[in-house]
């Protein structure tokens, strides 16, 4: 069943896909073109019951150190550590 609209801001759902990103302590897991509908307005993205337990079976075998994956480089910076200057 298609959600009619986003919960968040009411706009419009398109079918498409999208990256899941979970932290799970120090380590970040990145599952890409992920089955969705996805907000035109927000971005935010709605799993199917089917693709939701996939990714539950992807998440399980990472946390059980079952998946083979490949590292991926990723940042983490807090905001108010930052400094720059401002154009």
């Amino acid at each position: 069943m298609k959600p009619d609209r986003c919960s968040f801001c009411k706009g419009k759902l398109y079918e498409g896909k999208t990256e899941f990103v979970a932290k799970v302590g120090d380590e970040v897991i990145s599952i890409k073109d992920v089955p969705a509908y996805v907000c035109e307005n927000c971005g935010e993205a709605y799993f199917t019951p089917k693709i939701s337990r996939k990714i539950d079976g992807v998440m399980r075998a990472f946390h059980n150190g079952k998946l083979l994956a490949h590292p991926i480089a990723a940042g983490e910076v807090e905001i108010e550590s930052l400094r720059y200057q401002e154009a």
